[in-house]
């Protein structure tokens, strides 16, 4: 399990900060001057180069999202140029992208990002600029909303790319959409003029997200651990039934994918953080904790001691580690790859719950990931290598993931969503060690 009690003060990580800013500089205008649009969104590396996966277009928020992050961390201009000029040319296409999930990863990472920047006072107020961010967030969440399907038990979801029946444990981090959207007064139009509160489907789909995808070690199966999530819940449609639980990315429906675990415990943890500031909503609240906690303390408690979790805490090859739990973790061993995406989203979603709660186990955890991620051998230090982030993995049971020469499970590659959520929580942190404005996605 993690070693909270090694974890360093949040002062003691500023230099660790400092240097990955600096580095991360660099590889944003190496991505600049290589990627072609044509080519489709940068997806994860190849030998050290951002290449792009056909699946669904859901890291080109994170492409420019990243360069927004950059300039908020910094002041550098030319990277809020970049970031704001990108965005503008090619995310319309994502705001208004019916077949998707992901609104919240590609439009509240840009246009999201902007507005929050405006509305600190971080950039210049500009009327024009301010409603162009504000219709493109009030769009996007509104037609995230509309991917609906309804449950037996009268709740419902919104559905991933694979169709109705489906429900992604990534979607509760995407809901930041529906949230903003809300926050800017916007709401669904249904057929007959009816007016779907956006509130309202946030608080279901993240009660279904609490209720199918997670377990809480009350007996709902052969498998049921406290924490343990599923990648995708099934559901019968002609009635709405709960089916079974399902997996794309990670080893098996009873095992835990630990990005898909890591989405929870940071979409979880951000979503308490709003309901806070609304009015009423105590049963989703409460239900929400639950979940928040039980995903949180099964992180803690099935990651090596230096906060970096294997793939998945089912994968077969892990039997062939030991004890891999007491040991730190090894992204160059020869049977499992470590998954450093999933440790910089988790880390986020410790701290912000820690500092909720007011819980040091959470923060102090969340802390040494990032105490760990933040160094050799997870940072990228190398110029020629475009990824900030190291020993990230995107679809391991598809073979889509680069093994270096010589090995036999991937390595030393990067992911956009993983360099954009280490930006993320790196800013996070600074903003509190330099007593700045909370960082808030609303």
């Amino acid at each position: 399990m993690i070693d909270t009690a090694s974890a360093p003060a949040p002062a003691a990580l500023l230099a660790k900060l400092h240097r990955l800013f600096d580095l991360s500089a660099a590889k944003i205008r190496s991505i600049e001057a290589s990627w072609r649009p044509e080519s489709g969104s940068p997806v994860f590396t190849s030998g050290g180069r951002y290449t792009s996966r056909g699946w669904t277009e859901w890291t080109q928020g994170f492409q420019f999202g990243s360069a927004i992050l950059q300039f908020d961390a910094t002041g550098e201009a030319e990277f809020l140029d970049i970031g704001r000029e990108r965005t503008v040319a090619f995310m319309a296409p994502h705001v208004s992208h019916t077949g998707v999930h992901d609104h919240g990863f590609n439009n509240v990472s840009t246009y999201g990002n902007l507005l929050r920047l405006m509305n600190e006072g971080r950039i210049e107020e500009n009327l024009w600029q301010r409603r162009f961010y504000e219709i493109a967030l009030k769009v996007s969440g509104a037609v995230q909303a509309a991917r609906w399907s309804r449950t037996a038990d009268g709740g419902g979801y919104i559905y991933s790319f694979n169709g109705p029946h489906s429900l992604f444990v990534d979607t509760i981090r995407t809901l930041r959409a529906l949230s903003v959207a809300h926050t800017l007064g916007h709401a669904l139009m249904g057929e007959n003029d009816r007016k779907i509160p956006l509130v309202e489907r946030v608080a279901l789909h993240a009660r279904a997200t609490a209720k199918y995808a997670v377990w809480y070690g009350e007996g709902r199966d052969h498998y049921d651990v406290r924490g343990r999530t599923a990648h995708e819940s099934i559901f019968n449609t002609n009635d709405g039934n709960y089916r079974c639980p399902n997996s794309q990315q990670g080893y098996s429906s009873f095992s835990t994918w630990t990005r898909g675990l890591a989405w929870a415990m940071c979409g979880f943890a951000e979503q308490l953080e709003w309901f806070d500031t609304l009015e009423g909503h105590d049963e989703t609240r409460a239900i929400m904790e639950k979940a928040a906690r039980a995903t949180c303390d099964f992180y803690v408690e099935n990651t090596p001691p230096d906060g970096i979790p294997y793939w998945d805490t089912g994968a077969p090859g892990l039997a062939h580690l030991g004890d891999w739990r007491s040991r730190p973790a090894d992204p160059f061993n020869p049977y499992e790859p470590v998954d450093s995406s999933a440790a910089a989203i988790a880390a986020q979603g410790l701290l912000r719950l820690g500092r909720r709660l007011k819980e040091q186990r959470y923060w102090n955890a969340g802390l040494k990931v990032l105490d760990t991620l933040f160094d050799e051998p997870y940072l990228s230090t190398g110029t020629e290598h475009q990824g900030l982030i190291l020993h990230s993995v995107y679809h391991r049971p598809n073979g889509w993931d680069a093994i270096p020469a010589g090995g036999r499970v991937p390595a030393g590659e990067s992911s956009m969503w993983g360099d954009y959520h280490a930006r993320e929580v790196a800013l996070y942190l600074l903003r509190i060690v330099e007593n700045k404005p909370y960082l808030k996605f609303w």
